[in-house]
This record gives structure tokens, C-alpha cells and sequence, in this order.
């Protein structure tokens, strides 16, 4: 591996928003209860009003905090590496590189949005933050973050990957949270849940009804959430405005970038400071949005309007969804386990500017067990799809005889998930496929709202 690193002082100052340049309005979120579009003072109660501010900002830059970026610096810059020995193992003409997140003290891209979430709640006197986690990144990160900031956490962690991932679960009680396996007793929506199916692996949706719930409950809490709305997207961006820098240090430039989606901020943090030149003819970049075929939202589910969790609680937002009911099959990839993505990348996908593709876990586990044996790393599995859409454009360059510059978001490393390439290796690890008719009954919880902008020849199978 060949490492790309930058000074401390060219640590991003600023934040990018991706929203003024987006190729066609966003659509505004819903109220849940009356469906009137949502105004920043119907979230008070959910957020502070600095992170508000920021979901509804048209500012192209937002300035960084000190005290984020004092933060920010006990890992950041992060490292661009460009993978030359798996190229060779590839046996491809392509320049791959990946820029690499696990190196924060969660071992993932996820404080990068803890951080400034947990201090401005701390700023305007918020004392306890709940949350969700699918496979425990986030939840670490705002745990790790709550603990530099003086917050009480609490985390609704989806039972698979609280049964799966123990030791995600002992990192965020180490930094003072508490945590409850989703869906729980603590609330009546995971009650619900329980009753109704004593077995359920739980899902984001349900664990995010939990947390919302809880955060309503209580004078003295707020909701922190981890993907999905503008204002983590953003947070993300200091990912690919890192990697820019990085490329002109490398005098190179890429031609496709590929990330892993579960619910898009991971991707939008790193793909979106890219996009201004491809939207403005400077460069001509490929944006592809690696997902599980478990749950195919942008593959396979439809754009409208749906819920962010499974009790309908949050806002109805404009995405590709599977259906905010539906509850994806139990694969290691937990953080990937999502029905919905973020509204502005589910835009650029209906403009076509993002493609998408679905991968099975046994493929996507294959592609990381290569890249430990070539690079060295064990990756989460959820950068384990990013890193098999990477792979798949760098054999594509190889049938071609043509060079590509390929980047890839590896978000986090695998130290936590040494079980789930156990199961791998005793070849034990089952893929998810959704049928016809699950994905039929899942869809028929959709809201039947159709946002302004869908084109009318989109179709559930992903296509435009």
C-alpha cells in the first residue's frame, strides 16, 4: 500500500452541503401526523437547534467548530491509500485507492457526525442522547462522543447484531452508555414489536422508534441519528474533502468512486464533495452505490414518500424504500440493514448520476478476504460491499486492456466482526434474497405520496 497523508493544518475547516447543488430541488419532508411539509420548528423536540439549522441550510459551507475540530483531530486527516497489491492480485490495468476511516478511536467513519451532534446538544444544555445502532459503529461512535462532551448515552441496538457483535456492545458500555437490545421492553414501540413476534431480529426502523420514543419522553433528552437526513451527510463530507486534497497530492483523480449504502451518509461523505466538477463538465465520474441484496432500496425498492422508522414517528421523508415495515434478513453487515437512504442521494440516483448495486454476503465476505491476504486489513463487512463494487469496475478495466482510477470508501474496520468471517470460512454464512411477493407485501406499507420530482418511469425494480 502506498499511504497519502495530510498535515493537521489542512484538516477541512468548513463542511460541505451538497443540497445547492443538487440538479433538482429536494423535495420537503412530511409531517407525520398531518403531512404538511415540515418546518424547522416541528423538530424541536427531537434536535438542537443547531443541527435543525443545518437540515434545512441552502449554505454551500459551513463552518467547523473549534471544539469539533479539536476533536476531529485525535484521528483526523485520515489516510488515502492506494491498493497496489491487490491490483496485482486483480491482475488489473486500474489504479485502485481507498480512503481509510478505521482508523478513529470507533474504528469507523461514524464519529465524524457523533462529534458535532453530541456538542451542539451539549451546548444548548442537553444532557442525555438516545439513539439506534444496526451493527454498533454508531452507537460506538456517539457513546465515544457523548463521553468527550459530558452526555448520558443511550442505545437501541438491533438484536441481531447485539446477539452478533458482543464485543460492539462491551466498546460502547466501556465509554458509558447504556445499551438495550432492540426491540426491548423500555418502550411501548418495542413492546409492540415483541408481542407481535417474540423471535424478531429487529430492524433500524424499529430500533429508531425506540430511540425517538424515548427522546419524546423526556424534558432533558434529545435524538441523535447516525445516516439518513442532510445534516450527518454533511458532517461526512470532511471524508471526501480530505480525499480531494489527498488526490492532488497523489496527481491523480478518480474516475469512479464507490461506497457502501444503508442508509447514505457514508457515501455522500465521501462521494459528494466530487460531485460540483462532474456536474459542472470539469471531470466525468462515475458514483456507484454498493448495497445488500437482503435489502435492495435502491436496486429494487420504490421513490416516495415513507417513514424512517417502523412506528411512523419520524418524518415522512422523499427515498427509496422498501417499505418501512420491512425487516431485512439477519446478515453481518448490520449497519447496512435499512429500508430507506438519504433523500439527496436517492435524488441524484433518480437523475442517474448514481448508479447502484446489490451484492450477496458470501461474495461481499469472498472480495474481504482477499483484500486482507493482498492489503492486509480486515474490513467491516459493511465496507466489504464497497469493496467488492471496486473490485468488480477494476475487473471490468482488466476485460477492457483500459486503465481506471477507482476509489472506494473503506469505512471501518473488522476487529468486532471476527465472527461473522468465521462463519465465512466454515462456509456457513447464508445469502438473502428477497422474493417477488415479500417485496410486494413489504411495498403496501409505503404512504401513498408521490414526491413532485419521481419520474413517472421509475419502476420497483430500481431502473429509471
Amino acid at each position: 500500500m502506498k499511504k497519502f497523508v495530510l498535515p493537521e493544518s489542512q484538516l477541512p475547516q468548513q463542511w460541505y452541503n451538497v443540497v445547492p447543488d443538487l440538479p433538482a430541488p429536494l423535495e420537503p419532508y412530511l409531517h407525520p401526523a398531518t403531512l404538511a411539509p415540515l418546518v424547522p420548528g416541528d423538530l424541536a423536540d427531537l434536535l438542537p437547534d443547531a443541527v435543525i439549522e443545518q437540515e434545512f441550510s441552502q449554505d454551500r459551507w459551513i463552518d467547523i467548530p473549534g471544539e469539533v475540530l479539536d476533536a476531529y483531530r485525535i484521528w483526523r486527516p485520515s489516510p488515502l491509500y492506494r491498493a497496489d497489491r491487490l491490483e496485482r492480485a486483480l491482475g488489473t490495468p486500474a489504479r485502485i485507492y481507498f480512503k481509510y476511516e478505521g482508523v478513529s478511536p470507533a474504528g469507523s467513519h461514524k464519529p465524524n457526525t457523533a462529534i458535532p451532534q453530541a456538542f451542539y446538544n451539549a451546548r444548548e444544555g442537553v444532557r442525555r442522547l438516545t439513539t439506534e445502532t444496526g451493527a454498533g459503529q454508531w452507537g460506538s461512535a456517539l457513546a465515544f462522543a457523548g463521553s468527550l462532551f459530558g452526555l448520558e448515552v443511550v442505545v437501541y441496538m438491533v438484536r441481531t447484531s447485539y446477539d452478533q457483535k458482543p464485543y460492539r456492545r462491551l466498546l460502547m458500555q466501556t465509554w458509558g452508555a447504556t445499551v438495550h437490545s432492540s426491540p426491548s421492553t423500555v418502550t411501548a414501540a418495542g413492546r409492540k414489536i415483541s408481542s407481535e413476534d417474540a423471535n424478531s431480529p429487529g430492524s433500524l426502523g424499529i430500533a429508531i422508534s425506540e430511540a425517538i420514543e424515548d427522546a419524546l419522553g423526556r424534558g432533558d433528552t434529545k435524538y441523535a441519528l447516525g445516516s439518513v437526513m442532510n445534516h450527518v451527510v454533511l458532517h461526512q463530507s470532511v471524508v471526501g474533502l480530505e480525499a480531494r486534497r489527498q488526490f492532488e497530492a497523489a496527481e491523480d483523480y478518480p474516475d469512479i468512486i464507490v461506497g457502501c449504502v444503508g442508509g447514505g451518509s457514508n457515501f455522500g461523505g465521501l462521494a459528494f464533495p466530487f460531485l460540483p466538477e462532474h456536474l459542472a463538465g470539469h471531470r466525468s465520474t462515475r458514483f456507484v452505490a454498493a448495497e445488500p441484496s437482503a435489502c435492495p432500496t435502491l436496486t429494487r425498492g420504490v421513490y416516495g414518500y415513507d417513514y424512517p422508522d417502523a412506528a411512523a414517528l419520524g418524518p415522512l421523508l422523499p427515498m427509496r424504500t422498501v417499505g418501512h415495515g420491512f425487516v431485512p434478513a439477519p446478515i453481518h453487515a448490520g449497519g447496512l440493514r435499512f429500508h430507506g437512504d438519504a433523500p439527496t442521494l436517492c435524488l441524484l440516483h433518480e437523475q442517474g448520476i448514481v448508479e447502484a448495486r446489490a451484492y450477496q454476503q458470501n461474495e461481499v465476505f469472498a472480495e474481504a478476504i482477499r483484500f486482507a491476504r493482498s492489503e492486509g486489513l480486515v474490513i467491516a463487512p459493511e465496507s466489504a460491499y464497497a469493496l467488492r463494487g471496486a473490485v468488480t469496475e477494476a475487473l471490468a478495466a482488466r476485460e477492457e486492456g483500459r486503465q481506471r482510477v477507482i476509489l472506494f470508501g473503506l469505512s471501518g474496520h473488522g476487529h468486532f466482526d471476527l465472527t461473522a468471517f468465521d462463519a465465512f470460512l466454515a462456509g456457513q454464512l447464508e445469502d438473502y434474497d428477497i422474493t417477488a411477493a415479500e417485496l410486494e407485501q413489504a411495498l403496501a406499507g409505503v404512504p401513498a405520496v408521490t414526491p413532485r420530482g419521481r419520474s413517472e418511469d421509475t419502476v420497483a425494480d430500481g431502473t429509471v
